[in-house]
């Protein structure tokens, strides 16, 4: 059982950590947002949503950290919604891409070089949070998700740059984009089930 000023000196890093995290977030879906609508890539485009959402999820994880468990588990549940968004984004995204008559393929350097920006940002928040992702209950774990999603994501869009490239089509991106659905939707499965077994953790504050 840990003592009152570690677990303090634990709480405190781990608000400081989050903190960190949703500014690091918040920074990088604009850059990504504007590369994004410049050259028209689904992936980018779900990607910098998933910014947006990341900020969003760090930020009400900040808020709801002292919480009791019950309403901790109401935000698990929240949280795991909003990690659909992007996936969503990118089905709407590729939907009017498909309808388009002359579909924009994306630029591949722009795309890759992006796509890199946001694996450095990714990998480090991701880094950040791996240590308190098994101490925090649904609310750290669905940050930690979503920032390891997002490194899987990034590696997948380099790819798609480099095979933009090599193929000039817009299937590497559109495909990318919709790989993005898939593994949002599987994080919100897992957080929603960490938000239903939400319970005290050692990471409430001390009276």
């Amino acid at each position: 059982m840990p003592q009152p000023a570690d677990h303090d000196v634990r709480f405190a890093a781990l608000r400081k950590t989050v903190a960190t995290v949703a500014a690091l977030n918040l920074g990088y879906f604009g850059v990504e947002a504007i590369v994004a609508l410049a050259i028209g890539s689904v992936a980018l485009f779900a990607d910098s949503v998933d910014f947006l959402e990341d900020a969003t999820v760090n930020l009400l994880v900040l808020v709801a950290l002292g919480w009791s468990a019950a309403r901790r588990r109401a935000v698990g549940v929240i949280l795991a919604a909003l990690l659909i968004m992007p996936g969503v984004a990118a089905a709407v995204t590729a939907a009017g891409k498909l309808m388009s008559a002359e579909p924009m393929v994306p630029e591949p350097m722009l795309l890759t070089l992006t796509g890199m920006g946001a694996l450095a940002v990714n990998a480090l928040a991701a880094s950040l949070l791996a240590r308190f992702r098994a101490h925090a209950g649904s609310l750290v774990r669905a940050a930690f998700l979503s920032a390891r999603n997002d490194v899987i994501a990034n590696v997948a869009i380099i790819g798609a740059g480099l095979a933009t490239a090599a193929t000039a089509s817009i299937w590497p991106d559109l495909i990318v984009g919709l790989g993005i659905l898939l593994l949002n939707l599987d994080a919100a499965r897992e957080v929603y089930e960490a938000a239903m077994a939400e319970g005290d953790d050692d990471l409430a504050p001390r009276p």
